[in-house]
């Protein structure tokens, strides 16, 4: 056994959306030090190129940025992407959003905003790109769909008043097991990771409050680029390739033992 094959990505066509910050941007780091080729999306244009720009240094790394909350920027990004690629061998849904307000002020705008980029988007990335998983996928080594979830989708119940962006997580996750259900006989693997505390714009306001936080993890801190980098490559790699249908808590024990 080659444990140096068992978790490489080296040449891989890897999708990353909502790449160009937070998890999606550690996810997208990880790939490209990895040697995978690695497109990431996001809504700005600019942080989206400017990202690509720094990674290319290194690495492989193009930007194609669209709005995932729409369906003209779902069909957008699959365009371009079948422009370049007739094989896409890891899919990372990444790009997200939250809304929190109190229950009798919460927007009906803010809750559809959540609901279509959280979780709309992700069914309908997956189904545009799902002939180009095919053909990039085998028996031995699978075709990658990875989700990300969160703890607050049902690990437990959110301190925050973040109605939207827990339901939608819980979707994900569930979404997920059923979309690995039946694209296993296409030979795609999907899988949700659900991450604790990670520092991001998302999470700027708890993360100023860093310490008292970690303090109540059991691990002690908060997550770090290479914890989240490392899920999503062992989950792409030949190492991930019988784990399909999981959602996999990557919060240093924050909700699953504490």
């Amino acid at each position: 056994m080659d444990v140096g094959q068992l978790f490489s990505v080296r040449d891989k066509v890897v999708v990353v959306t909502g790449g160009s910050r937070g998890i999606g941007e550690m996810i997208a780091r990880g790939f490209v030090a990895a040697g995978a080729r690695v497109y990431i999306s996001s809504r700005s244009v600019e942080a989206c190129q400017a990202l690509a720009g720094e990674l290319s240094d290194t690495g492989s790394c193009i930007a194609l940025p669209a709005d995932l909350s729409t369906t003209e920027g779902v069909k957008q990004l699959a365009g371009q992407l079948a422009e370049r690629e007739d094989r896409i061998h890891v899919l990372v849904n990444n790009a997200g959003a939250t809304w929190g307000a109190p229950l009798d002020e919460y927007p009906e705008s803010g809750y559809d905003k959540v609901m279509d980029l959280n979780v709309r988007s992700v069914f309908l990335l997956t189904q545009a790109l799902a002939p180009r998983l095919r053909a990039a996928a085998s028996p031995q080594d699978p075709a990658r769909v990875i989700n990300i979830g969160s703890i607050d989708g049902g690990f437990h119940v959110p301190t925050f008043e973040s109605y939207a962006y827990s339901a939608s997580k819980a979707a994900v996750h569930q979404l997920s097991r059923h979309l690995a259900k039946f694209l296993a006989r296409d030979h795609v693997t999907v899988n949700a990771i659900a991450p604790g505390l990670f520092p991001s714009k998302m999470t700027k306001v708890i993360m100023a409050h860093e310490e008292e936080v970690a303090a109540a993890i059991p691990l002690g801190r908060v997550g770090q680029p290479e914890d989240m980098a490392g899920i999503a490559i062992y989950l792409a790699s030949r190492a991930g390739a019988y784990t399909t249908g999981a959602v996999i808590p990557v919060d240093g024990g924050h909700a699953t033992l504490a």
